[in-house]
């Protein structure tokens, strides 16, 4: 889908980096060594995402910084299209359908970092959780968005770099 729109490959990784999780930072020869390409191609998507405003630079003694523009006027649109490419708007809906008391919802692990790996992870908290619901639909939702899932139940979100999804007002 939304690599038929945006044809470079390594745009498109940039993206899902950033804008998964606005947290999220990067310098050229890490991101190079994380997707596994040039750091030409890497500079040359940097330059023109950083050129439109949807990247900041930080310069750090010798090594420049990336990191989401949250303040860019496309940021939460840009957000919501990665999400949606990912398929995380279907994975929270189906979560909070039928799964009991939820209280939050986090992405963790890979995509939480903007590895787009295949394997997205789940921290689920709340009380009198259908687990069972969990095991139905793990299976469901890899057929529905093309990614492996994997569901935690847990006390707390555990994992400092977690994205919450979803948390309930007390």
């Amino acid at each position: 889908m939304l690599d038929s729109l945006i044809t470079s490959k390594t745009r498109l990784k940039l993206l899902i980096k950033f804008f998964s999780n606005p947290k999220n930072q990067g310098h050229l020869r890490g991101l190079a060594d994380e997707f596994g390409e040039s750091t030409n191609s890497i500079r040359k998507e940097l330059n023109n995402l950083s050129d439109a405003g949807f990247l900041l630079k930080i310069a750090d003694k010798n090594k420049i910084d990336y990191h989401a523009n949250i303040n860019h006027p496309f940021f939460s649109n840009i957000q919501d299209l990665i999400r949606k490419y990912l398929g995380l708007d279907k994975l929270l809906a189906t979560v909070l359908d039928r799964m009991g008391n939820v209280h939050d919802v986090a992405l963790v692990g890979d995509y939480a970092r903007g590895i787009d790996s295949g394997k997205i992870e789940v921290q689920i908290t709340g009380f009198e959780l259908n687990e069972e619901y969990l095991d139905t639909i793990s299976e469901k939702l890899e057929d529905l968005i093309h990614k492996k899932v994997i569901f935690k139940i847990q006390d707390h979100i555990s994992d400092p770099e977690a994205l919450l999804l979803y948390h309930t007002q007390d």
